[in-house]
């Protein structure tokens, strides 16, 4: 299990060059391979599972279990992972050209056995698995890596009485992508860091000027001091203004379109929603900061009040992330407390890790606040991450309108409770224009 204490790590005062930060992802894997996998799979019944790509046609599972010097699979490249059982140590086999590095043996000579799939068949006949997981999967696309070509010729090279053997591993893949290790959880705060002190410097004086600067350049800014700082973005940031006008929020506005170039101007309240990767894990995080007009001192009480009912948002969802409870569940009972204590909650939390928007349970979506079958009904286990992802809406009396606090902040569920990375909003960032 991870501790659910966060040290910091030396190497968090910059970003590590990258022969030691690859060094550190290869360790990474090996404890994931050493300590995570072996529980997964005997949690899911599964004893062999067989993940394979073609060359730039990864499966987003693959990817995740190749070394930190291969950028992508080579040539066909199936790995084969079987599970003796009785607490013996897994079997890592490379069905492939080459080994991959130290992680999976070679186990097929081309000289030898020019068949691939034959070779790979026979490997599966020896070791005679009970069940023989593939990455198919209807509802989670990232355990639906393997593709229809694969598996038609996978299911062709099995003996026959091997066919019937052959199950989705969904719920194996999904496991593997959303459980953190003790290793990764040293190091995920410090990521969240990084992210939390981009927004904090784009938020700042340092890059706006009132009346000048403009949401694209502040976009831009984060974008070209990600790649100065030597991370990475999953997605093209997004800065918004909200302000006393006429103009009323608009959801569907907000999610699926991106906001429009805009100056920034004393009074306005600005948002934004940001993430890098690291380590090939991900932040997703959104925060606000206001400006103030000259001879202010902070944000007027309304904009304040409104910061409150968001962060009172984030306290009931997170009370009621508990072990087994399904994303719809969490879903429903966070909105119905929000609700009975005159919050208007609108929740889109996802699981964080390898992917931003990562395998696992989701707690509702921005236009699904009933909740969604298949992907709300998965349960939520320990050591995995989320991104606190929401927005309250509350009127704001000195703008005689209703604005929308989003906030998005990582944390991390250790079976217990949760915790965020580095911290959550809780009070604006403060921009002057004097």
């Amino acid at each position: 299990m991870v501790c659910a204490i966060f040290c910091t790590q030396s190497w968090a005062a910059g970003v590590a060059d990258m022969q030691t930060r690859s060094k550190l992802v290869d360790e990474i894997l090996t404890e994931r391979f050493e300590q995570v996998l072996p529980e997964l799979m005997r949690r899911t019944d599964i004893d062999m599972w067989v993940v394979m790509s073609r060359e730039y046609n990864e499966d987003p599972v693959l990817k995740t279990m190749l070394p930190s010097t291969w950028l992508s699979a080579r040539r066909h490249t199936m790995l084969v992972i079987y599970d003796p059982g009785q607490d013996k140590a897994l079997e890592k086999l490379a069905v492939a050209r080459y080994a991959v590095a130290n992680l999976f043996d070679k186990a097929w000579n081309k000289e030898e056995q020019p068949d691939q799939w034959a070779a790979l068949a026979k490997i599966i006949k020896n070791r005679n698995p009970d069940k023989i997981g593939i990455n198919v999967s209807e509802a989670f696309a990232l355990a639906d890596g393997m593709s229809s070509t694969e598996k038609t010729a996978f299911m062709e090279a099995l003996p026959a009485k091997y066919r019937s053997r052959v199950v989705s591993a969904e719920e194996l893949a999904i496991g593997w992508l959303e459980t953190r290790s003790e290793l990764e959880m040293q190091h995920y705060p410090e990521i969240a860091r990084m992210g939390h002190n981009l927004i904090a410097t784009a938020f700042s004086n340092e890059v706006i000027t009132p009346g000048k600067t403009t949401t694209d350049d502040v976009v831009w800014w984060l974008r070209d001091q990600s790649t100065k700082l030597g991370v990475s973005n999953w997605f093209h940031p997004s800065v918004s203004i909200q302000r006393a006008d006429n103009e009323e929020f608009d959801q569907l506005k907000a999610f699926s379109k991106k906001p429009g170039e805009n100056i920034i101007q004393p009074g306005d309240l600005i948002h934004v929603d940001f993430g890098i990767t690291y380590l090939r894990l991900n932040t997703d995080q959104q925060q606000h900061a206001y400006v103030l007009k000259p001879g202010e001192k902070n944000a007027p009480a309304g904009l304040v009040n409104a910061l409150a009912n968001a962060n009172r948002l984030q306290d009931i969802l997170i009370s009621n992330f508990k072990t087994g409870r399904s994303g719809n569940e969490i879903l429903r009972l966070s909105r119905q407390q929000a609700i009975e204590e005159d919050i208007k909650p609108s929740i889109y939390t996802h699981p964080l890790g390898f992917h931003g928007h990562a395998a696992g349970p989701t707690i509702g979506m921005w236009d699904a606040q009933e909740g969604l079958p298949v992907k709300g009904d998965y349960p939520l286990y320990p050591d995995t991450a989320y991104s606190i992802e929401l927005n309250a809406a509350s009127f704001v009396p000195e703008w005689d309108k209703e604005i929308r606090i989003m906030l998005e902040e990582d944390a991390f569920f250790d079976g217990q409770k949760v915790e965020y990375l580095d911290g959550r909003q809780k009070r604006f960032h403060l921009i002057s224009s004097d």
